[in-house]
Formats: C-alpha cells, structure tokens, sequence
C-alpha cells in the first residue's frame, strides 16, 4: 500500500489546466478536506467530478477498477486526476538554470552557425569569456556545437567574427512541474497533457 500512495497524480487547476503532480496520499488528504476532487472519465472528453463520498461510493462499487488502498472501515480506488475546488492559477516557480534548460531555451540549436545538433554534439558557451569577467547566467550561456566552440575559442563573438542567432535571455516560459511523459504516466492523463501544445508554447516564447 505504501508504494500505491506514493504514485503519481496529475492535478489540475479550477479552469482544468494541468499545473501539478502530486502523490496518491496528498490526493487523498486533499479530496477528504473537500479541496479537490476527482475527475473522472472514459477518456473521451466525457469527464465528471466527483468529491469524496462520491469517490468513495464509486469505490465500493468496483474496488479493483485502477488499483486501491485499504483504510481501517473502507477500501478507496486510487484518483488519477484531481481537479483543485479553489485554485485557478499557474504556480510561480522560476526557471532553473540547468543544462537541460538551457537545452531547451536554445532548442538543441548551437546559436552561432545556427544548425540542429544531437545534445551529445553541444557545449555550452559563455558569451563574454569567464576570464573576461563573463558571469554563468542565462544571458551569458548559449549551446554551441563544438566546431563553433573550437573557432570562437577564448573570444567574444565579435572578436571571432560570429554572431550569433538570439541574444541569449531569461526564458519566460515555466516547464511542466516534474512530469515525465514516458512509461510513468498514467493513461488518463493524456488527455490534459497535450505534449505538443507544450512544446510549441516553449518554442513560441523563447524564439
């Protein structure tokens, strides 16, 4: 049971707008207190909610639909989907500045000569040198392939005779709170989890 509570589900904000992942066990909690509830459907755009006791009637009905866990009077089935009662924003969360990011922002492109590498095939630049006084900032990093790297060497752009395709910046975008859209994601949650419409929205907001 303890592995059950510590899966994964998606939670959507009050406009049905994925803005989370939670466990089984916060999902729960969040469903008894009335501050979510469970959204449920076929998976043809049919869905419904439904709050605790509703769940919990449903539950009775067919324990063993998509798994459950026991209580000391009950048995519950697992919620894949809530929807939160009061909660109608994005969070705020900053972007992290990782390699992965980064990645992103630039989308797998090395900025100077402007082709389409395999990440494996990408360095990371600094701009301005670091022994120039360059700082490790979004503003200041770029993807390079490593030919691009290898010319610009120890060398501002302009000194290299480069330049490059976007000035480097502070993505505006926010990436999806920790979803893996690979074998750990729950079937029903393909229908909010439009993983085209994600990534276009990254393309459109760093370009």
């Amino acid at each position: 049971m303890s592995n059950v509570l510590c899966d994964q589900v998606l939670v959507l904000n009050r406009l049905w707008q994925a803005v989370n992942v939670c466990s089984v066990r916060r999902a729960l909690t969040l469903l008894f207190d009335g501050n979510a509830q469970v959204v449920f459907g076929e998976g043809d755009g049919d869905y419904r909610t439904l709050n605790f006791q509703q769940w919990r009637d449903l539950s009775a009905a067919d324990p063993e639909a998509d798994g459950s866990v026991n209580t000391v009077s009950f048995r519950i089935r697992v919620p894949r989907v809530i929807l939160l009662m009061g909660f109608d924003r994005f969070p705020k969360k900053e972007v992290k500045f990782t390699r992965h990011n980064l990645f992103e922002r630039d989308r797998n492109t090395c900025q100077y000569c402007g082709r389409v590498f395999d990440r494996r095939d990408l360095n990371l630049d600094h701009v301005i040198p670091r022994d120039r006084g360059g700082p490790t900032t979004w503003e200041n990093i770029v993807c390079s392939c490593i030919p691009c790297n290898t010319r610009k060497a120890n060398r501002t752009p302009a000194e290299a005779h480069m330049h490059l395709v976007r000035k480097p910046k502070r993505p505006k975008w926010r990436p999806f709170v920790q979803v893996s859209f690979g074998a750990s994601m729950h079937d029903s949650w393909r229908h909010f989890l439009d993983v085209a419409y994600w990534n276009v929205e990254l393309g459109s907001e760093v370009g």
